[in-house]
């Protein structure tokens, strides 16, 4: 087991991810070593392609947080080139329908579990040699709750046999119910993904700020570029009067 993100999971822990959408692999370098479980690779909502992707992941090859990526959809070419370039998640957006999650665990699992491609790629460098023989066991598919839709059918989506994690994307239940956090409308849709999720067996996912929700485990925390206005910031408001070394702020 590489993938710590399932492992800490399996042990009852909390996973956090910290969000990436530009291309600067010391960008993604700097998150990976700041103390996330996972980066969140944003390709849903960001112009990012797969090769500049596969250089960031490649980039961060030696620093503990594990490569995720939201890829556009639950396609096999998407899913295909995330696991390719060494993803040990694939994140699904806009999850309506189980079959949209079962797309993704058939191209994310070789056979006899899947219908992955061998192909080729790095993720042989990245995760070891044995990694056709590990891959089905390491890598994750986490499923999006987006809409009223999709939470009338999490049950179902929840019973996908492979499907690891589901996720309550926060502000998109609100944007597609007009119902706001904390509205009992808006809460009833999320127990609703809460029981059904944990019901199954699976980790329950949200924004960051849900981290003191019962039952959640996986999160996801702003993109790299929010975190840096927040750092800016605080060190604007800082009462330190020595000068760090030059070179050890990382």
């Amino acid at each position: 087991m590489y993938n710590t993100v399932k492992q800490k999971l399996a042990n009852g822990e909390q996973v956090i991810g910290g969000t990436i959408d530009t291309p600067d692999p010391d960008i993604y370098r700097a998150m990976a070593r700041a103390g996330f479980d996972f980066i969140w690779i944003e390709m849903q909502h960001s112009p990012l392609t797969y090769q500049e992707v596969a250089r960031m992941i490649w980039a961060g090859r030696d620093l503990p947080a594990i490569p995720f990526i939201r890829v556009p959809d639950a396609t096999e070419g998407d899913v295909q080139k995330a696991t390719d370039i060494g993803a040990l998640g694939v994140i699904v957006p806009m999850v309506v329908e189980p079959e949209k999650v079962e797309a993704a665990v058939r191209f994310a699992k070789y056979p006899p579990v899947g219908a992955r491609s061998l192909g080729g790629g790095q993720y042989g460098e990245l995760w070891g040699s044995n990694y056709r023989q590990t891959a089905n066991d390491n890598v994750m598919v986490v499923g999006m709750i987006e809409s009223p839709a999709g939470v009338e059918n999490v049950e179902r989506i929840a019973a996908v046999s492979g499907v690891d994690v589901i996720f309550t994307a926060a502000t998109d239940l609100f944007s597609f119910s007009g119902f706001a956090q904390g509205s009992p409308e808006y809460e009833a849709m999320v127990t609703r993904i809460k029981d059904a999720t944990l019901g199954a067996g699976l980790g329950l996912g949200g924004p960051v700020q849900w981290r003191n929700r019962e039952g959640f485990n996986f999160f996801q925390a702003p993109t790299a570029t929010v975190l840096v206005g927040r750092g800016a910031r605080d060190l604007l408001n800082e009462t330190e009067i020595l000068a760090p070394i030059e070179g050890s702020e990382r």
